[in-house]
């Protein structure tokens, strides 16, 4: 599907969203801190009659599968604003299907220019070169803390870990020492200290197709050593759509209210995995302890390019951007392990629909 014209990207100052303050919507409920507005990103407004809280761009997916000449899929992304513009971390498999990440770059957070050579990390300053051992990387994130941008990615180092590395410019990448030892995946940093300590989410697995996962919390005094480790919470008795396993997505995002989490959840189905995303909300200082907790999932697999693909059935959250001044949340996901796809919401809309349909919080 051909990339649509800058006409087709709704940047909407105007539109009359539900929630926001003086556009025509009722009083939020809450709020964004922590992160400057951002009036510009990719925006569309809720579909007429829709009554879903996560509602798809109309030109899906913004990212194909062959985007680079030697790439079969590229999903599982991560996105951040960088100088006005946009860049990105990027989940490439390559057609020997081999894992690695690649950096991007896009104007208008849609139509996106991804260079063609992985990522080459140089050792951090004090860390061992063996740092760098590649194995595989995939399923990155992206995170601005204090004055650079840091990345997480699933490492192969004798099994899966949580690799860490960072940047300044998107062009020279420094890698640090991985957080766990193997088996770990998901590893999703806040995007602030947590008292003086680093924060990060991540999902103990195994070396497989991991059929099992919870969420933990841990901290960090210096990106190195990693520990405080805390239980969050786990799969569900009673909603079956994260009954097998779940994993932190995003970065959190901070509101008024708590940290606001987005979160995958997986069923295991008679014709395998099924990849949704649902919500939490997190306590603000201690983010281990889950104050509220959706029972429905708030987005999941439809559409073709979403149930069709090298893993059918996926739709998997790892970025989002954000506006503090409208609490406009847009969603980077990866469909069916394949391309990539971007989804919109409010941080109203999430709460609310958390809040009809709650689960259990222990």
């Amino acid at each position: 599907k051909p990339f649509p014209s800058e006409a087709a990207v709704v940047i909407m100052k105007t539109a009359i969203v539900p929630g926001t303050p003086g556009k025509g919507g009722c009083v939020s409920m809450a709020k964004i801190i922590g992160r400057p507005a951002l009036p510009n990103m990719p925006w569309q407004d809720k579909p007429q009659g829709f009554d879903k809280p996560v509602w798809r761009y109309d030109h899906n997916p913004i990212i194909p599968r062959d985007l680079i000449p030697t790439s079969n899929s590229i999903f599982n992304s991560a996105v951040v604003p960088f100088e006005g513009k946009y860049a990105g971390v990027f989940r490439c498999d390559n057609r020997g299907l081999m894992m690695d990440i690649f950096a991007g770059f896009s104007d208008d957070g849609i139509n996106w220019n991804i260079n063609h050579d992985p990522i080459v990390f140089e050792p951090a300053p004090g860390c061992d070169p063996c740092v760098t051992r590649k194995e595989y990387r995939y399923d990155p994130r992206v995170c601005f803390i204090e004055d650079r941008y840091y990345i997480t990615w699933c490492n192969g180092f004798h099994g899966p870990t949580i690799g860490v590395g960072y940047t300044y410019d998107f062009k020279t990448f420094y890698q640090l020492e991985n957080a766990y030892l193997p088996y770990n995946r998901n590893g999703v940093l806040f995007p602030r200290k947590i008292g003086d300590n680093f924060a990060m989410l991540s999902r103990p697995s195994d070396t497989g197709h991991t059929p099992f996962g919870d969420i933990f919390y841990s901290e960090s005094p210096d990106m190195t050593y990693w520990g405080k480790h805390r239980y969050v919470f786990g799969t569900s008795k009673t909603a079956g759509w994260q009954s097998k396993k779940v994993g932190p997505g995003p970065t959190p995002i901070e509101t008024d209210e708590g940290w606001l989490m987005i979160y995958h959840g997986v069923l295991n189905s008679c014709n395998g995995f099924v990849y949704r995303f649902g919500v939490a909300l997190l306590d603000i200082d201690k983010p281990w302890i889950v104050k509220e907790r959706g029972l429905f999932y708030v987005f999941g697999p439809e559409e073709d390019y979403e149930l069709t693909g090298d893993v059918p059935n996926v739709t998997f959250p790892c970025a989002t951007l954000t506006d503090a001044d409208t609490g406009r949340i847009t969603i980077y996901y990866g469909a069916a392990d394949t391309v990539t796809g971007m989804a919109f919401t409010t941080v109203d809309e999430l709460l609310s629909y958390m809040r009809k349909y709650p689960h259990p919080v222990d």
